[in-house]
């Protein structure tokens, strides 16, 4: 059976990717979980009462972090695709997350006291490996949850891999009640390998590189275009998404390993706010965003709503790629709020460089 390590370097021969050191460094630790989980079988479990029993030699997790770009969910997708084993499950953090609030709340309905313990022996009955993408603690309520969840987990014999752009040590930094939270971080440090990317590629980044990113009028050949660099950038593998915000549902109508597309009137037709759209900007780092209709009077609400987007997607270092009625500054050129709006237009144009949206950490 290949190894991963020969399964890269037959994609590095083949031309669909570039050799780095960065990436490589990461194949042996994924290497000797896989031989591991394929080589042992899993204890066989009973329902709550004998599901928390730890199984003889469990492998380590990997916590895998490093800055955005840098082929993180690639080689999580890599080690997923090629472990033969059932039990596997591969998905976004926020995601998963949203299952896990809404199995709680099935639980109370039912009057269970403890409604996380249920829906960790479900996920454990059925998962041997969970590869979480993309991990981030912003939510009070997920930092009290996530840390008792991925310890029964973890002592039910679940083997734990994720991606993340931040350090342990940072996770949920600065937020509420935080001295709660860092037990789990001491857990995440014993339980599984620690690995940093350090790679000078942006390879997300990269894909742009010196491809225009902005295109008008929104006809047949910018869809033409668009539609080439949203299926370069996700393999063409979407689905919808849903981000809580403050109990409320805001939906990405398609999402992959962070990169998002939406038309203009699922983001500024809706009635989101500031909230919703930082939300947005702290999820994805690329979106497509499909027909910006000229803005006036006509439309004011959703030109405010574009405005707020657009200042969240900024300040974020989001990647834009947009198709649009009119070049920014043509966008919206009467009406109250339209000298408000230059802003905005520089932002647009600043955002179309093709150094916006590097990592700078």
């Amino acid at each position: 059976m290949s190894t991963l390590n020969k399964i890269y370097h037959d994609r590095v021969r083949a031309g669909d990717i570039h050799a780095d050191p960065a990436q490589e460094s990461v194949l042996p630790i994924l290497e000797d979980i896989r031989h591991h989980l394929e080589t042992t079988r899993q204890k066989k479990r009973g329902i709550l009462g004998g599901l928390f029993h730890k199984p003889e030699e469990t492998p380590m997790g990997l916590y895998l972090w490093g800055g955005v770009g840098r082929g993180k969910s690639f080689l999580m997708d890599l080690f997923v695709d090629n472990i033969a084993i059932e039990g596997k499950r591969r998905v976004h953090f926020h995601a998963f997350m949203q299952e896990v609030h809404a199995g709680m709340h099935e639980a109370r309905q039912q009057g269970v006291d403890d409604a996380l313990a249920p829906v960790a022996a479900e996920i454990a009955r059925d998962v041997r490996l969970f590869a979480f993408d993309e991990m981030q603690i912003t939510d009070i309520t997920d930092a009290m949850i996530v840390g008792r969840l991925f310890e029964l987990l973890m002592e039910a014999g679940v083997v734990i891999v994720t991606t993340s752009n931040r350090t342990p040590d940072d996770l949920y930094k600065d937020g509420l009640n935080r001295q709660l939270f860092l037990p789990f971080i001491d857990l995440l440090k014993a339980r599984m390998a620690v690995h940093e990317l350090i790679s000078p590629n942006d390879y997300r980044q990269n894909r742009l590189e010196g491809e225009q990113v902005y295109f008008t009028p929104p006809n047949a050949e910018a869809r033409a275009a668009v539609n080439a660099i949203w299926t370069d950038l996700t393999g063409g593998q979407a689905k919808p998404h849903t981000i809580t915000v403050k109990g409320r549902d805001v939906i990405l109508p398609a999402f992959h390993n962070g990169v998002a597309r939406a038309g203009f009137h699922d983001l500024c037709g809706a009635m989101l706010g500031p909230g919703d759209y930082l939300a947005i900007a702290e999820t994805v780092k690329v979106l497509i965003l499909d027909n910006i209709p000229a803005l006036s009077r006509s439309n004011f609400n959703e030109a405010k709503r574009f405005v707020t987007l657009i200042d969240a997607l900024y300040e974020a270092r989001v990647r834009l790629i947009a198709s649009a009625a009119a070049q920014p500054e043509m966008l919206y050129i009467e009406g109250a709020g339209s000298f408000e709006f230059e802003r905005t237009a520089s932002r647009l144009r600043e955002m179309q460089d093709k150094d916006w949206g590097r990592d700078t950490d």
